[in-house]
C-alpha cells in the first residue's frame, strides 16, 4: 500500500482528497512539515485559492524546496487544480508570481470566446487524451468528463508536457506531465468513477 503525503498549505479542506486516496488503496497523511515528505512514496499537491498566497505559504514552511528535492529524487507527484498550476514556472494571477518551476510554463487567465463560455469554469467537462499512452490516463475513455473549478490554466512551454486538453474557452490543457511530475486541472476526488480510476493509476506508479 503506497504511503501518500498530501501537502497542506492552509488554503483548502483536504478531507475529500484524503478519503479518495484511501478508497483507491493508498495510505494517506496530511502534512505541512517538510521532513515528513521523506515518509512518502507519492506526493499530492491539491488546492484551491490564489496562486501567490499558496506559494507564500509553501515557502513559509520550507515546503517549496522540500518538494523540489523529493521530485529530484524520483518520487512521483500529482498536482490538482491550483496544485497543478503551482507546478508551473510563473502565474499572472494578481501580478506575476514564481511557481515551483517543475513543468515549464505560465499560468494564464481563461479567455471567454462567447457562446457558453463563462469564467470561472465550474462544472463537468470532457478531457481529450492528446497523449493516450500516459499511465495517468490508462484505461480511461477519450472525452471522459471530469469536474472543474478554475479561472486560470497552465500554458506549457513544451507541448510535449501537455497530456490532455478540454474544449472550453477555446481549449486549454487539462493534464500535464514532465517525467515523474503530473497535474490535473480538474478535481479527480470530485469526479466520481473516472476520477477514482485516475487516482488509482497514480497510486499504482
Amino acid at each position: 500500500m503506497p504511503r501518500v503525503a498530501i501537502i497542506d498549505y492552509g488554503l483548502c479542506n483536504l478531507d475529500s482528497i484524503r478519503r479518495a486516496v484511501e478508497m483507491c488503496g493508498g495510505d494517506p497523511f496530511v502534512t505541512d512539515e517538510p521532513d515528513r515528505l521523506d515518509e512518502a512514496n507519492l506526493l499530492i499537491l491539491p488546492g484551491v485559492g490564489a496562486f501567490g498566497v499558496a506559494m507564500e505559504n509553501l515557502k513559509a514552511h520550507g515546503m517549496d524546496q522540500a518538494i523540489r528535492e523529493q521530485v529530484a529524487s524520483g518520487i512521483p507527484m500529482l498536482g490538482i487544480c491550483l496544485g497543478m498550476q503551482l507546478l508551473a514556472s510563473h502565474s499572472c494571477e494578481g501580478g506575476r508570481h514564481a511557481g515551483l518551476d517543475l513543468i515549464p510554463g505560465d499560468v494564464v487567465l481563461l479567455n471567454e470566446r462567447g457562446g457558453n463560455d463563462r469564467v470561472p469554469h465550474i462544472g463537468w467537462n470532457s478531457v481529450r487524451c492528446d497523449q493516450a499512452d500516459d499511465p495517468l490516463l490508462g484505461g480511461l475513455t477519450d472525452e471522459t468528463d471530469f469536474y472543474f473549478v478554475h479561472s486560470y490554466h497552465v500554458a506549457c512551454k513544451d507541448s510535449g508536457n501537455a497530456i490532455a486538453s478540454t474544449p472550453y474557452c477555446g481549449g486549454f490543457t487539462s493534464v500535464i506531465r514532465r517525467d515523474n511530475v503530473a497535474g490535473t486541472q480538474f478535481h479527480p476526488e470530485k469526479s466520481q468513477r473516472a476520477g477514482f480510476h485516475l487516482l488509482t493509476n497514480f497510486l499504482e506508479q
